[in-house]
């Protein structure tokens, strides 16, 4: 009597008619369609999170470019006019390697007159980028973006040729 049961739900036309109306279920092809829509949206995902990464990484980079910068130019301030050419050699010269946050930073300063041949007025230029660790580490807008550069002039209290 059993077995008759089975068969008799097998062949009963109210359960195939249901299995045809998609009521049972999911088909392989929805599931299918929905692991792919998944992916799409995890992919995206990832890829965000890898952008915002490079972005954190690029901005520390120029925050520890314009601390190195500062440093260097506050250096610069608090020396004597006349002497400011003897601190720029005696400081490392005129392109340096610093290491802030353990990373490395290109420093390249540059003292020249504002006014040629006029020695009464410098104009100081600090920039600063960061120094890759390997060839694939910087990309070019990084080498950009995370650089600084900082200009300043200086004059001595000596009155000059013009005073009147």
């Amino acid at each position: 009597m059993q077995m008759k049961a089975e068969t008799m739900k097998k062949n009963d036309p109210t359960i195939a008619k249901n299995r045809r109306d998609g009521q049972e279920g999911f088909t392989l092809i929805e599931t299918a369609v929905s692991l792919v829509v998944m992916m799409i949206v995890g992919l995206g995902a990832a890829s965000l999170f890898v952008f915002a990464l490079n972005t954190n990484s690029s901005a520390r980079d120029r925050e520890l470019s314009m601390a190195v910068a500062q440093q260097q130019m506050e250096r610069l301030r608090n020396t004597r006019f006349a002497s400011l050419a003897a601190t720029v050699s005696s400081t490392g010269g005129a392109n340096k390697t610093v290491t802030s946050g353990d990373r490395s930073y290109s420093v390249v300063t540059t003292i020249a007159d504002t006014v040629a041949g006029d020695a009464t007025q410098k104009t100081i230029t600090v920039q600063v980028a960061p120094i890759s660790t390997n060839t694939n580490g910087l990309t070019a807008v990084q080498r950009v973006f995370g650089g600084v550069t900082l200009v300043t002039q200086r004059s001595t209290s000596v009155l000059g040729p013009y005073r009147g």
